[in-house]
């Protein structure tokens, strides 16, 4: 049987990189993508990583470990542009790809080998591509499984390619803490450490009933399968959209229920465009509030029929917001999450079904359409709901998803 070769192929600062690239005078300085005093570090060049500045750091703490380091506002639009491209090059190289997030991506070369030369190779020849189309670089990891390959491609940054042979695996993998396992995160680092697991050898070496003991029968076998280098997942390309969300943070605690209820309306009209781009409807709206101490709350409905409306989904995440009864309570983040994702936009079927005939619905559904077609040609924003032209919404940060 053929052994698989798979890639994980990771960008290398992706934000902080397609920023120098757009502006070549940040070249060569620290640069951090995320801007605000309450947003997050969404990317840090190695420039600014020298410093301690890390993605998900809260962009106030960047800023005084690196004063003089320059802050950069997301641009998520050009992230996205970047990001079809090199999608494009992998695809171009096996129809086995897997993408992961915008920057990165699993590729089974298995079957390119014959015509495309052996896996170090075709990474090179990725790597070589991406630089010359986009002035960017990326790192490759090359391993018979998943797993393997995304750890080495996190051993080999910036610019590297390391490959892990089959007979290399566990001298690769045992020295390393147990954090490198898939799904150890701070908690169950703790209850391994709790055990007196450091490495993974350490965790290779426990029974699997004991690690099922501590842990949970999932997550117990599963890290013991892994410990010693066993991933059976295949490279699963075009994988369904799971979810769609936006959410914002905002520059100051807001208490004021209808700016909030306006911002609320932005996100809906965010999120819902992006689930008619894709031909899709959602069963299940969900909305996220972060309150001043960081407390985090959720409330979701899940309707009859799927729905992609902007002005419908509105409706629902509204009256889920009201039925919290916040008061004045002062809020930080705000968020708005479409779940159970199915194929298709609303048919006339559907409408007739959920709406028995009701005209205001139907109007809302061709207004939305309109806007739509507005949006195709125009661009973004270009027709708005009346209530988004009202008093400017505070000053924010977006809190990509």
């Amino acid at each position: 049987m053929l052994e698989n070769t798979i890639l994980h192929v990771d960008m290398d600062a992706f934000y902080a990189s397609v920023a120098e690239k757009d502006d070549p005078s940040l070249r060569g300085k620290a640069v951090v993508v995320g801007a605000g005093a309450r947003g997050v570090v969404l990317s840090a060049n190695y420039e600014a990583r020298k410093f301690g500045i890390r993605a998900a750091m809260p962009v106030g703490r960047a800023q005084r470990m690196a004063p003089h380091a320059i802050f950069v506002a997301p641009e998520h639009h050009r992230y996205a542009e970047v990001s079809e491209t090199i999608m494009e090059i992998f695809r171009s190289t096996s129809p086995l790809v897997e993408p992961i997030s915008l920057d990165e991506a699993f590729i089974d070369v298995t079957g390119a080998k014959k015509l495309l030369g052996t896996g170090r190779e075709i990474a090179q020849s990725i790597r070589a591509q991406v630089l010359e189309r986009e002035g960017l670089t990326c790192s490759v990891g090359i391993a018979s499984t998943k797993f393997i390959a995304k750890l080495a491609s996190g051993r080999c940054k910036p610019n590297g390619v390391l490959e892990i042979a089959t007979d290399r695996v566990l001298e690769f993998l045992h020295p390393l803490p147990v954090n490198a396992i898939w799904g150890v995160g701070p908690k169950t680092a703790e209850e391994l450490m709790k055990l007196g697991l450091h490495t993974v050898a350490d965790v290779a070496n426990t029974p699997r009933t004991t690690l099922i003991r501590a842990l949970g029968e999932a997550t117990g076998a599963s890290l013991y399968e892994l410990a010693w280098g066993r991933d059976y997942r295949d490279v699963v390309s075009d994988e369904p959209d799971k979810s769609i969300s936006a959410a914002e943070t905002f520059s100051y605690d807001i208490e004021d229920h209808e700016i909030i209820l306006r911002e609320l309306l932005r996100l809906t009209e965010k999120a819902t465009h992006r689930l008619r781009e894709r031909d899709m409807s959602a069963r299940t709206i969900t909305i996220k509030v972060r309150f001043a101490d960081f407390k985090t709350i959720n409330r979701s409905k899940t309707v009859p029929l799927p729905i992609s409306g902007t002005q419908e989904v509105y409706e629902i995440a509204k009256k889920l917001f009201q039925a919290l009864k916040l008061d004045r309570a002062r809020l930080r983040l705000v968020g708005i999450s479409l779940d159970g994702l199915v194929d298709g936009t609303d048919g006339p079927e559907q409408l007739e079904m959920r709406f028995d005939g009701n005209e205001r619905e139907k109007g809302w559904r061709e207004a939305t359409k309109a806007i739509d077609e507005a949006t195709g040609r125009f661009g973004m924003g270009s027709v708005r709901p009346a209530r988004l032209f009202k008093p400017k919404k505070p000053g924010s940060d977006p809190e990509a998803s």
